[in-house]
C-alpha cells in the first residue's frame, strides 16, 4: 500500500478559485486529486525535458507580471545572455499587470533548458512552458 504524505500549498485566491472551478468542472473527486495529477503533470514533463539531448527547436512560452519591481530588465539580460538560442520574441499584453512573451529557441537542448529554468526562477515570472521539437 503507497503511504500518504499530508503537505500544506499556499495559493493566490484567484489561483485558488480556479482549481475549485476546474475541480468543480472536470468532477474530481478532490481538491487534492487533482493537485496531485498536475504534479504528476509537471514532474513528468520535467523529466522529459531534462533527457533532452542535441540540437532542438520550439519555443518557450512565458506568462508574467510586469509590474514587479525589476523583473523586466531581468528577463532581457537573461535572454541576452542566451542569445545563441533566441531566435526571436513576441510580446502579448493580456492584462494590465501580466504580459506573455514567447521565445523562439534553436541550439543545445541543455542551454535551452537552462534559459527556461532561469527565467522560470525570477520572482514576478507565472508560469514558463517549454515546448520544444527536434531540430
Amino acid at each position: 500500500m503507497t503511504r500518504i504524505v499530508r503537505v500544506g500549498v499556499t495559493f493566490p485566491p484567484a489561483l485558488l478559485r480556479e482549481l475549485d472551478e476546474a475541480v468543480e468542472h472536470i468532477d474530481y473527486k478532490s481538491r487534492s486529486k487533482a493537485i496531485q495529477d498536475s504534479v504528476r503533470s509537471f514532474v513528468t514533463e520535467h523529466k522529459w525535458l531534462q533527457e533532452q539531448k542535441g540540437t532542438k527547436a520550439g519555443v518557450l512560452v512565458m506568462i508574467y507580471d510586469h509590474e514587479t519591481k525589476g523583473l523586466d530588465d531581468a528577463l532581457i539580460d537573461i535572454q541576452h545572455s542566451h542569445n545563441r538560442v533566441v531566435l526571436s520574441t513576441m510580446h502579448v499584453h493580456l492584462s494590465d499587470r501580466e504580459c506573455l512573451e514567447a521565445i523562439a529557441v534553436k541550439g543545445e537542448a541543455d542551454t535551452i533548458r537552462r534559459l527556461a529554468q532561469e527565467l522560470a526562477a525570477e520572482r514576478g515570472v507565472i508560469q514558463v512552458k517549454p515546448m520544444i521539437v527536434s531540430a
